[in-house]
């Protein structure tokens, strides 16, 4: 298990550097820590973007595993609770209604949309707290947050704003700026250390609720941390980038075999997982030909869509077999 963990985290600190290098213009070693111009490059562009990087990746990573675990449901992911969507109409409706005349307005608009579907999620099932309910609400909250979305897409009359908000919604890390991780780090830090406290109460779930609750667990202290936490990580990763989807729902997949499928061992390496991931696939729609980069959210999509079909055919196979 030790090893597997370092192997992981390996690849995260190699990620982290191909992050650094790799773009329209490479920067070798040669020109780190010098007078080279390109030094410039990595401090003020790159060095920000790799932060978030690696921070949205750990932050989606571990919700999908802390989700997975507290629904009992391997297709869930961040997207579930609706706060991704609810971050986003936040930012859309800044966007639109022309208040959005710095990053930090549109960043303050998704945290109040974050903010405010959480509260919402835990009125929703408060004196309730089940799973299905959990589940029942949260999508309650992602269609409403989508149709208003959409609604508000729909009546701009503005067709600059609507590409502006396209463009915002299909999640990217491009311009990023070491402002943007003060902004979201903290919030995701946060969450994070919420969603980690989960892991021994996750593991007793696995036995059924009412097995939890005669092994002391508090499943009203379970669902706020769940809340909580997967409102400040996906809420500012929203806020910072635009969706970015998929990662939550991928990572742990891909873990669980090499982790074994108790929640709480999944929890660190979904966030390793998850921060190479998303830096591995940030740094190739730096990659492709032509002057622009293809979007981050754009990328996980085409990751996740051929990901899951594999996941199909190979369970035709296996019920074939």
């Amino acid at each position: 298990m030790k090893l597997k963990l370092f192997l992981l985290a390996l690849l995260v600190v190699l990620a982290f550097g191909l992050s650094l290098v790799a773009g329209k213009a490479w920067v070798p070693l040669s020109a780190w820590f010098s007078a080279d111009p390109r030094w410039a490059i990595i401090l003020e562009l790159r060095l920000p973007r790799a932060v978030l990087g690696l921070a949205i990746g750990a932050v989606l990573g571990l919700s999908g595993a802390v989700l997975q675990g507290y629904l009992r449901n391997p297709l869930a992911d961040p997207g579930v609770v609706g706060v991704s969507s609810s971050a986003a109409l936040g930012a859309v409706a800044a966007i639109v209604s022309g208040v959005a005349i710095s990053p930090l307005i549109v960043f303050a608009c998704a945290m109040l949309g974050a903010g405010g579907s959480m509260l919402l999620l835990a009125a929703l099932t408060w004196r309730q707290a089940n799973a299905v309910t959990f589940i029942l609400a949260g999508t309650v909250l992602a269609s409403l947050a989508g149709a208003l979305t959409a609604f508000l897409i729909s009546i701009t009359p503005n067709p600059y704003a609507v590409a502006e908000v396209i463009e915002w919604l299909m999640g990217a890390l491009t311009d990023r700026s070491l402002d943007d991780v003060r902004l979201a780090v903290p919030f995701m830090v946060a969450g994070a250390v919420l969603l980690l406290l989960t892991g021994r109460s996750l593991d007793a779930l696995t036995l059924g609720e009412s097995a939890a609750r005669s092994l002391g667990v508090r499943l009203g202290r379970l669902q706020a941390l769940v809340v909580l936490g997967t409102g400040l990580t996906i809420g500012a990763s929203v806020a910072v980038t635009g969706v970015v989807g998929f990662v939550g729902l991928v990572v742990p997949h891909l873990l669980r075999p090499l982790f074994g499928h108790r929640p709480s061992a999944l929890l660190l390496p979904s966030m390793l997982g998850g921060a190479a991931l998303v830096l591995i696939a940030d740094s190739l729609c730096r990659l492709i030909p032509g002057a622009g980069e293809l979007r981050l959210g754009v990328a996980m999509a085409l990751i996740g869509g051929p990901f899951f079909l594999a996941l199909l055919f190979r369970g035709r196979r296996l019920a074939w077999s």
